[in-house]
């Protein structure tokens, strides 16, 4: 009778805890925004102050931001259950690595090309972002300013493509807008998921 009595309180007691996917994926999420958008930052900063007035500095550049890319779709899918789980990301890092290879020939052609290599980068990267927005809306928070981000950077591409077209060569300075604009969105998201009250909640299974 005692235990029977008990069951209820017992139950709850023993039941497994299922926690919900965004308290556990935003700490993560939280950082991985501010890096990117500190890295996107830097990356401005250097290429507007410095790069655009030093050939080899620029090309170092204009390479490593798509390899940075592929470095942190890399890690976003590793925190966030391996490559397999997270295809989204795993054909950005791939898209990525081979834009960075690319870019590094195409600096041997011309910045046109180089931006025309960009152009297509951005419309396939930002389709996956926003893939990766849309899959993780109602597992995470803050994925609003990402599935605009990819948005906007697939709709970049376009304007890549006619700048590359134009008779006056582009410098590095082109790309930085683009940067800025992914800069701002991840920060964004960060800020939100810092300043945002998450509540975790736990639920019984049923007994």
């Amino acid at each position: 009778m005692t235990a029977a009595r008990n069951y209820p309180e017992n139950a709850m007691k023993n039941a497994p805890v299922r926690r919900d996917s965004t308290s556990s994926s935003s700490p993560w999420l939280k950082t991985y925004y501010f890096i990117r958008a500190a890295v996107s930052i830097g990356w401005i900063a250097t290429a507007l102050a410095i790069g655009k007035n030093v050939p080899t500095l620029s090309a170092i550049l204009l390479v490593a931001y798509p390899a940075w890319d592929a470095i942190a779709n890399f890690l976003d899918a590793h925190k966030s259950g391996g490559l397999r789980a997270n295809v989204s990301q795993t054909l950005n890092l791939v898209i990525s690595v081979i834009t960075a290879i690319c870019v590094a020939v195409a600096l041997g052609v011309s910045m046109n090309a180089v931006i025309t290599v960009f152009g297509g980068w951005a419309i396939l990267s930002g389709l996956f972002q926003l893939a990766t927005g849309i899959r993780r809306r109602k597992s995470a928070g803050a994925q609003w300013p990402m599935v605009l981000s990819g948005a906007q950077s697939a709709l970049a591409g376009a304007s890549f493509f006619k700048m590359a077209a134009a008779a006056t060569p582009p410098s590095i300075v082109a790309i930085a807008p683009y940067a800025a604009f992914g800069a701002f969105y991840f920060l964004v998201s960060a800020l939100w998921l810092t300043f945002k009250k998450v509540r975790p909640h736990t639920a019984a299974l049923p007994g």
